[in-house]
């Protein structure tokens, strides 16, 4: 009798072994939970999910998500926050090519972030409007002035004025927009839908220097490096 339990125990271990996805470390136990969270907050509001859920989706108990998080808001933070965080690394600003070429770059690893992450990007979206205060609404926020900073050093632009910063803002609320639409409809191609939105920059810019003679400058000063000096 001893040595059958001997032998079940030893066959258990194996069984065990076998499903090395469950000897994660700290981390990587902490980041799959934090993964399961992000795929469940992308396709329903954060209040229609449970620990339970999330639980689940990772192939954990419910003791183990809240040993990590204290709670659902926590990991909905936490969830956020990586989102943010991977796409920062994604966006350091690139160094070559004229103002238009760079932004047309960033704009690319914009978008392979949003395929290769859409879970983490509808969630950080999502916790845009639906919570604009607190630590949710910061960390949104947080990234929205990132993606302005990008594209500012792009342009070669430090300071902008305000009518300049009002139409880089009203640019990027478009890119969101686009991007969500993209991923749910998937019915224009991906080049195209970034020359679209370069072409529409470049109108917007035209339209405010109407208004600015600084981002009329601005504009001019683009054209003439994407073209090259007249001959």
């Amino acid at each position: 009798m001893g040595d059958r339990a001997v032998a079940g125990g030893k066959a258990r271990s194996r069984q065990g072994g076998g499903r090395g996805r469950r000897r994660l470390s700290v981390d990587e136990r902490r980041d799959e939970l934090i993964e399961a969270a992000l795929q469940l907050f992308s396709t329903r509001p954060p209040e229609d999910i449970s620990i339970d859920d999330v639980a689940a989706a990772a192939g954990a108990s419910r003791a183990l998500v809240y040993h990590y998080f204290g709670g659902k808001y926590e990991l909905y933070l936490a969830a956020l926050t990586s989102a943010a965080k991977q796409l920062s690394v994604l966006l350091e600003p690139p160094t070559e090519g004229s103002p238009l070429d760079r932004l047309r770059i960033s704009l690319e690893r914009y978008f392979d972030f949003v395929e290769s992450h859409a879970a983490g990007y509808t969630a950080l979206l999502r916790g845009g409007p639906a919570d604009r205060s607190g630590e949710v609404g910061e960390i949104v926020d947080s990234i929205r002035q990132l993606l302005l900073d990008r594209i500012l050093h792009a342009l070669e632009v430090e300071t902008p004025q305000p009518i300049l910063r009002i139409t880089l803002r009203s640019w990027m609320a478009s890119v969101e927009t686009a991007c969500l639409d993209w991923l749910e409809n998937r019915d224009v191609t991906r080049p195209e839908l970034e020359r679209l939105l370069v072409d529409q920059l470049v109108v917007l810019l035209r339209v405010a220097g109407q208004h600015d003679s600084g981002t009329g400058a601005l504009l001019d000063r683009l054209v003439e490096q994407e073209i090259g000096p007249k001959s």
